[in-house]
């Protein structure tokens, strides 16, 4: 499902169970990330799978990339895999106004 950055802040924060995914290269995740986030980089393949099927289904997944397409595609996996609640953060962390922390 595709948040805005309001929606998306203001869920993720009402949330007891979310879990920021950050899908970006670790490189990328290297320059700076929301906080808390964990990374798992979608371009990994078959690896992404692999590491996201390992996640607990249970929990509240909000996702971010970017500029918000390998996100949307990470929520569409995940949502494949099992997964009920994936958000994806239009517009990634590109148009990100809140703050941005070192991992």
């Amino acid at each position: 499902m595709n948040l805005t950055q309001e929606d998306w802040v203001s869920q993720f924060e009402a949330d007891e169970n979310a879990v920021i995914l950050d899908v970006r290269t670790e490189a990328e995740f290297n320059e700076g990330i929301i906080a808390n986030a964990i990374n798992i980089d979608i371009h990994l393949g078959q690896g992404f799978i692999s590491e996201v099927e390992a996640l607990d289904k249970t929990k509240n997944y909000y996702v971010y990339c970017r500029s918000g397409m390998r996100s949307a595609k990470a929520c569409e996996i995940m949502n494949e895999l099992g997964f009920e609640n994936a958000y994806n953060l239009v517009g990634g962390i590109l148009d990100w106004d809140g703050e941005v922390v070192a991992p």
